[in-house]
């Protein structure tokens, strides 16, 4: 069961959802989903490492990588993915995914509920691929995804053009315990820094 946009906007008051929704999509949302947009793009630069838990020892480190375009320091700077690019693409929005159950509907008990992202069909008719995880409970900050130039042609966008779009679901029956990775926050990478997994 997919809350509406409606029904996002009428949460957000109480529970802070979505954060720095822009004036579109605050008046007048489009179906059930809300569109984010896109304020930084990062280039990695380094390699990766995901290891295996063992007592004591850091075990993973995320990769550096190079600024592309922010839209705080650059407005709506234009950027140009050629064919094989791979960017880190971070929301502009601040997402909240509450550790506590919400009322979202009379009909139903509390429960809690999780936002999950696609992107707009614009990426995909511009050949672009979109990677993304779930976002669990307990997790606040701005949302970061991976983008892929497929095609073989460039694809260029603006920064804080609409490029993804977030849904709520509820989440049935309970859980352990709320998020608590190093990438609350926002954080985009460790850049190069080795660190424990959480």
């Amino acid at each position: 069961m997919i809350l509406s946009a409606l029904k996002v906007l009428e949460l957000n008051k109480e529970y802070n959802l979505i954060e720095g929704l822009c004036k579109r999509e605050l008046e007048n949302p489009e179906g059930c989903g809300i569109d984010l947009r896109v304020g930084r793009v990062e280039k990695i630069i380094g390699d990766s490492f995901l290891g295996i838990d063992k007592e004591g020892e850091k075990n993973r480190y995320s990769p550096k990588t190079e600024l592309i375009g922010d839209i705080k320091e650059d407005g709506n700077k234009l950027i140009i993915m050629k064919p094989g690019d791979y960017y880190l693409v971070q929301t502009m929005e601040v997402i909240t995914s509450p550790s506590l159950k919400v009322k979202y509907d009379d009909n139903f008990p509390e429960g809690y509920i999780m936002p999950l992202v696609f992107p707009r069909s614009s990426l995909q008719r511009g050949a672009v691929s979109f990677h993304a995880t779930k976002t669990d409970q307990g997790y606040s900050g701005k949302l970061t995804f991976g983008i892929r130039n497929l095609g073989e042609h460039n694809f260029k966008f603006e920064l804080g053009s609409r490029m993804f779009n977030i849904i709520f679901e509820p989440i049935i029956g309970e859980i352990k315990r709320a998020y608590s990775g190093q990438h609350n926050k926002g954080r985009i990478t460790s850049q190069g820094e080795e660190e424990l997994q959480t």
